[in-house]
């Protein structure tokens, strides 16, 4: 019988859209033979027609009218790798609304608007598939999906987000300071010319979202996920984390409580022993647990054109199947009942706190009586030396204290006339 085709249009062809269209050029033979389904690239909707790339392909492919393609009969794929919240969201709605199956890698659009998107390609019995937008060529939801289908998740521990990993790397490996490792970020391609999304946890709270909606089996709002990003870490905390035995990353965490998802983004201590204190550079890794399996690490490149196109290509490879075997039914999409989010304040761990102190006799009594007046109990100090003439690093571990307490302690200890400065607050992340 003769093979079915897979008309495919492309928006977009900038970083991920070109590494996508260069492994479609040289594999697109193979996978149809794989898939069951001719694959074929019918167009390609770019912003400017005259750009220099580094892709060769007819030009006659080529539109600028992205909405043609979303409305062009022939095709049955829309491959949305745009970026951004607008014209993207518009765009996928009018490819499912006409009948067609989505791709996309945008995790800012699916984070924020991923419920009403979901929703209608449910509504239209279409596949919205999404494996580019988490985790560049990790397969962590193709994973999640299928290959952990049989488990409860109730945890993921995540270094998400490329850029401020490379950024807190390199503070520990070279003992750069944040701006002189944001330098070197933006010099090696890691960071964009404003960094603001990767720096400040927004980002990785994104793909936090996505992940956490996909394993509690319901909606986790990105709104009420607790977000604090690593520009206020300074190389005397990587170095003071590292005397206690621990290293800082930017920690995306998801966990299943009897009172609620426990959700949040931040810098945050894990012992050298974990398994996530080892991943460097510009590396992601995520570790799940799951009820049968245990512990399990997926790691690997999390961002750059060839490792995220791998994974767009992974799901038009499963579309493809799909139409093959005439499988109309969509597959499980998110659920768009919303879960309830725990409020940060409510959660107990173990805290960091640096305080820059004036270098007299008893200032830790003061600051330990503050501690004390919150039932805060201290595990760890180091008390630096004079160095710098007056003012001195103080730095405390704490044993398991609600969040709100450290806050409402910290700010009582930042008035005093022996601190100076804002405190330091840094999660500690048992394993």
């Amino acid at each position: 019988k003769s093979m079915k085709t897979l008309k495919i249009g492309l928006l977009g062809l900038g970083q991920v859209g070109s590494g996508f269209y260069s492994i479609f050029e040289a594999k697109h033979k193979s996978l149809s033979q794989k898939c069951g389904a001719k694959l074929n690239l019918a167009q390609v909707a770019v912003h400017n027609l005259t750009k220099k790339r580094k892709v060769r392909f007819q030009s006659s492919l080529l539109t600028k009218n992205a909405l043609s393609v979303v409305k062009n009969p022939e095709i049955n794929l829309v491959i949305e790798l745009i970026g951004g919240i607008h014209p993207a969201k518009e765009l996928i709605l009018t490819a499912l609304r006409s009948g067609k199956d989505v791709i996309t890698a945008n995790k800012a659009l699916l984070a924020e608007h991923g419920q009403e998107l979901f929703r209608e390609a449910q509504k239209n019995g279409r596949h919205l598939l999404f494996e580019a937008s988490v985790g560049g060529g990790i397969p962590v939801i193709k994973t999640i999906r299928e290959g952990l289908v049989g488990n409860e998740i109730d945890s993921i521990q995540a270094i998400i987000n490329g850029t401020s990993n490379f950024i807190l790397s390199k503070m520990t490996e070279e003992h750069l300071d944040f701006a002189e490792a944001l330098r070197l970020a933006r010099k090696e391609g890691f960071a964009e010319a404003d960094p603001t999304l990767d720096i400040e946890g927004i980002d990785a709270a994104h793909k936090l979202t996505i992940l956490a909606s996909l394993v509690f089996g319901g909606w986790v709002p990105f709104q009420a996920i607790y977000v604090s990003g690593i520009s206020s870490i300074r190389s005397e905390d990587i170095e003071f984390a590292d005397e206690f035995g621990f290293k800082i990353k930017l920690l995306a965490v998801a966990k299943k409580t009897k009172s609620g998802v426990e959700a949040h983004v931040r810098p945050t201590l894990l012992s050298d022993s974990h398994v996530l204190s080892r991943v460097n550079g510009s590396n992601n890794a995520v570790l799940i647990h799951g009820d049968r399996v245990g512990d399990l690490l997926l790691c690997g490149q999390g961002a750059g054109s060839q490792p995220t196109g791998s994974a767009v290509m992974s799901d038009v490879v499963d579309i493809a199947r799909l139409r093959a075997s005439s499988s109309e039914n969509p597959d499980c999409t998110i659920s768009s009942k919303v879960l309830s989010v725990r409020n940060a304040s409510s959660l107990l761990s173990r805290y960091y706190l640096r305080f820059h102190v004036v270098d007299r006799p008893g200032v830790l009594s003061k600051i330990s009586f503050v501690l004390g007046e919150y039932r805060i109990s201290i595990s760890d100090v180091i008390q630096k030396e004079r160095r710098d003439g007056r003012i001195v690093p103080l730095i405390l571990l704490t044993h398991p204290t609600p969040e709100q307490s450290i806050q409402d302690a910290v700010k009582k200890i930042d008035r005093l006339a022996v601190t100076q400065g804002k405190a330091q607050v840094l999660r500690i992340e048992e394993s």
